[in-house]
């Protein structure tokens, strides 16, 4: 994999070794590459990411992994808050559901994939802190989104996923939770893989499932945390907490 250097000054110099323990990954959300790179080493636009990587599997460094990208925004996981600082972030061209949300590349993954590994390797990130931007920002973000591969990652030991049978499972969509488990059981559960919650209300609860569908249960983005979620983060918890 070629890695093409084109600078952005969007950019903040950390003046120590930066404790880097969270991936993050994003969709550009624009018309087309092009358009994102101009936006992403645009100084007025104050927005950044490390990495972008094209449709076609091109990959541009626009920062340097050692210095601080604009890329996650207010955001937090496993308890840490705005996490630039601790973060580098990969940005994957896509039109995003603004302008057509596409299916994510073989080409773009492919790459994506080698560029995980290889970061991973280098700062010794743990599988359960390789996310997406809405997994960190839940109430402001929702890319990279449903269409993005998070089992395919997570079966090449890059990311997370649960081990359960997509047919078996089907069976509890819907239905409500089995039992007694509250809103703030599930929340207590979450927070095991990393999800982290400002208030318990029943807004953020809210943007929590729908960011946990995205993310784990793809093929129904509802706001419901129904039976087949509960499962779900249950065996998450247990495989990866």
């Amino acid at each position: 994999m070629n890695i093409i250097f084109s600078r952005s000054p969007n950019f903040k110099v950390s003046k120590k070794v930066r404790d880097i323990k969270f991936l993050i990954i994003h969709y550009t959300g624009m018309k087309n590459f092009q358009s994102a790179v101009d936006r992403l080493k645009d100084p007025n636009s104050k927005v950044s990411s490390h990495y972008v990587i094209s449709r076609s599997g091109r990959v541009l460094e626009l920062v340097k992994p050692r210095d601080i990208a604009w890329h996650a925004g207010v955001s937090a996981w496993r308890g840490v808050k705005n996490i630039n600082k601790n973060s580098v972030g990969i940005e994957l061209e896509n039109k995003g559901h603004d302008f057509g949300y596409q299916k994510f590349s073989k080409a773009q993954i492919r790459n994506l994939i080698i560029l995980l590994k290889k970061l991973k390797k280098k700062f010794k990130i743990k599988n359960i802190n390789i996310i997406g931007h809405s997994d960190v920002a839940p109430s402001r973000k929702i890319d990279p989104g449903e269409k993005f591969p998070w089992k395919l990652l997570s079966l090449q030991d890059v990311g997370i996923f649960h081990n359960l049978e997509e047919e078996i499972l089907k069976h509890y969509r819907r239905k409500k939770i089995i039992g007694k488990a509250s809103n703030t059981e599930i929340i207590n559960l979450a927070k095991k893989i990393g999800y982290t919650f400002k208030n318990l209300s029943n807004k953020n609860f809210f943007y929590f499932t729908k960011a946990f569908q995205r993310r784990f249960r793809q093929n129904l983005i509802s706001g419901y945390f129904d039976q087949e979620c509960y499962l779900i983060l249950r065996n998450l918890v247990k495989l990866h907490s």
